[in-house]
């Protein structure tokens, strides 16, 4: 199981990677096609959320626990996100970077080490939730990477010096999974907690940061390709969650 964890932690981290896509093909990457990655997203984490996290925690604690549980993760997230703003502006230049470059690293770090606690906890239920956990991260974490990368060139940082340490910051998550593994096997009863914990920050980040994102860029033109890519990351989860369910 161990195996597992690390690998869906790694393909995390290689998706920092995809600033390489920034550096070729630039001119071709359109806000219609973030607006699809944002949207579909959207989709793969509410679906993952509320039908595998939040379901498999209720099964093995108590309902209201689980509930107040996810709450705090939505208040976790809103919370932590208000501290970055809130620091991005009362900051200037630091060691020659801008501030809001060193909080994306930060901030991604914490996310990333929190992501592969959180993918750690759903492989020890089973693997079909590890392997819903790990595409819900990843799908949230493409438009994220490819948004951090842009902004870490656009204050100042060398293109191959943001890719990497983007990478780094990835890296995280792979000691995040390992320390869940061996914290969560000795620490089962705490497993639907942890889980309820990512379903509130997943709920919180579909609804109070991706599909606000698709509102904004809303148009006759746009309404297509936001709806399809929310409604097939849904799908996608339904599918995955039924295969592995009758198997």
């Amino acid at each position: 199981m161990l195996a597992l964890i690390i690998l869906a932690c790694l393909v995390i981290s290689l998706i920092s990677l995809i600033g390489v896509f920034v550096l070729f093909f630039k001119n071709k990457i359109t806000q219609k096609h973030l607006c699809s990655l944002i949207s579909f997203a959207a989709g793969v984490m509410l679906a993952t959320a509320f039908l595998n996290l939040l379901p498999e925690a209720m099964e093995k604690a108590n309902h209201h626990w689980i509930l107040a549980t996810a709450l705090v993760g939505m208040g976790f997230a809103f919370f932590m996100e208000r501290f970055f703003l809130w620091y991005h502006h009362h900051h200037e230049e630091t060691h020659g970077l801008h501030p809001s470059a060193l909080l994306i690293l930060f901030g991604d770090g914490l996310h990333n080490f929190i992501d592969g606690l959180s993918i750690a906890a759903a492989f020890l239920i089973n693997p079909a939730l590890g392997l819903t956990t790990t595409i819900a991260i990843a799908a949230h974490e493409i438009p994220q990477e490819l948004a951090d990368y842009t902004v870490l060139i656009h204050h100042g940082m060398k293109k191959t010096k943001a890719l990497w340490l983007n990478f780094l910051s990835a890296l995280v998550a792979i000691i995040g999974g390992v320390v869940g593994y061996y914290f969560f096997s000795s620490t089962q009863d705490l497993i639907p907690y942890v889980l309820a914990i990512a379903a509130g920050i997943f709920i919180y980040i579909a609804s109070a940061d991706l599909i606000p994102e698709l509102h904004s860029h809303k148009t006759k033109k746009t309404k297509l390709n936001q709806t399809l890519p929310f409604l097939l990351g849904i799908a996608l989860i339904i599918l995955i969650t039924q295969l592995f369910s009758h198997s």
